[in-house]
């Protein structure tokens, strides 16, 4: 791997800082402690130009190159899950139940090693804005940031973004152009019936009987209401009611979530959803409420900074290391806030074998952090080169 030789010179030192961060990990918008410790590397490293408390913690640092020129972003993420890890690290949480089991510290981490070579060389032109973001794995600190103008404040005029992968070779780059992840959106239904004797249903108007054949009647919208190129989850994941075996409730709640690439399925789904709730409600005898909950929208790439990103992490891991055709993935992201504002693209990094996301056994590789932060650096030396 064409790792730059100067990141690889304090690749010890960026796995201090992932270790660190690794041990005191913030959830949501409260990322504080982390961005505090994000600011203070990148003033050591000779940055000045720092806006903090943006979305709550997050912040943008600017890092000026030679001469005049556009400005480029680049993404990090912050915060972690409310799972209690079970690696047994000696730098494992020191915070009960939570933890970076999804490698967010990572690549805060890679985003700093860019950092701190950027700032060291300035062999770009224009700038490059770097941008630490709490609050991805919800409610979204990427909508918030974008909504609080950092794309406009900072003249961003493309913006990408890296995240790990286990599962898939050290040091491979997966991505592809159009949808890379998909919107995730969530739904709610309250039925209400008239519950009574379990022995004496005649005198009931069943909720649960409602509540199956709503199930039942939701999944048809995959396997009849769409078009088979067009990937969609519909997934019932919960549903509650009752309390005792001779007791008819009088109500029921189902609840799930929806995956979909496009706005059309999207809209699709929705309009299905309302049909079969009041249907199916109208069939039963009860009363039924859908509530739409509008998640991440879909992560869309953009072509041709694909095909820009793909040639740089060639230059880093070599051409069999890169894979432009990933199959889109059913996962949500808020990086997608960003790509709605300004083209870019959204890369997974291989880190190997091991437990996957969101395990509680879950551990970054510190191996690819050299990796990652090579291309992160490579990419706006090549998107931005001095004149």
């Amino acid at each position: 791997m064409a790792v730059i030789n100067r990141i690889a010179g304090f690749a010890d030192e960026m796995t201090a800082w992932r270790r660190h961060l690794h041990r005191h990990p913030e959830l949501g918008f409260k990322c504080h402690e982390t961005a505090a410790f994000v600011a203070a590397q990148l003033r050591a490293f000779g940055i000045t130009q720092i806006e903090e408390g943006i979305a709550t913690s997050g912040l943008v640092a600017v890092i000026e190159g030679q001469g005049e020129g556009p400005a480029i972003g680049l993404r990090a993420d912050m915060d972690a899950l409310p799972i209690p890890e079970a690696t047994g690290l000696e730098y494992a949480s020191a915070v009960p139940g939570k933890m970076h089991a999804c490698g967010h510290d990572g690549h805060t981490t890679m985003l700093l090693g860019a950092a701190r070579y950027l700032a060291e060389t300035r062999n770009f032109s224009g700038r490059v804005a770097l941008i630490f973001q709490p609050a991805e794995e919800g409610p979204g600190g990427g909508r918030v940031m974008v909504e609080e103008g950092i794309m406009d404040r900072y003249a961003i005029e493309q913006v990408y973004a890296l995240h790990t992968l286990p599962g898939k070779a050290e040091g491979t780059f997966l991505t592809t152009a159009g949808p890379i992840m998909a919107a995730a959106d969530t739904f709610f239904i309250d039925i209400t019936g008239q519950g009574g004797h379990g022995a004496m249903p005649h005198e009931t108007r069943d909720p649960v009987v409602a509540a199956c054949a709503m199930v039942q009647a939701i999944q048809t919208i995959v396997s009849r209401n769409k078009y088979v190129g067009n990937d969609l989850v519909v997934s019932v994941t919960q549903i509650h009611t009752g309390t005792v075996d001779n007791v008819i409730p009088g109500t029921a709640f189902v609840n799930g979530t929806i995956r979909s690439f496009s706005p059309e399925v999207q809209q699709m789904v929705f309009r299905r959803m309302e049909e079969i709730v009041a249907g199916q409600a109208a069939a039963y005898g009860v009363e039924a409420e859908l509530r739409l909950l509008v998640g991440y929208p879909a992560t869309v790439n953009d072509a041709d900074c694909v095909r820009f990103a793909a040639d740089v992490a060639r230059e880093v891991s070599g051409p069999a290391a890169v894979v432009t055709d990933l199959a889109p993935e059913m996962g949500a992201e808020d990086f997608s806030y960003l790509l709605q504002q300004r083209p870019g693209a959204y890369l997974f990094l291989g880190q190997g074998e091991g437990p996957g996301l969101h395990h509680p056994e879950f551990d970054f590789n510190d191996a690819v952090a050299p990796v990652g932060a090579s291309f992160l650096a490579r990419l706006v030396e090549r998107a931005q080169p001095v004149a």
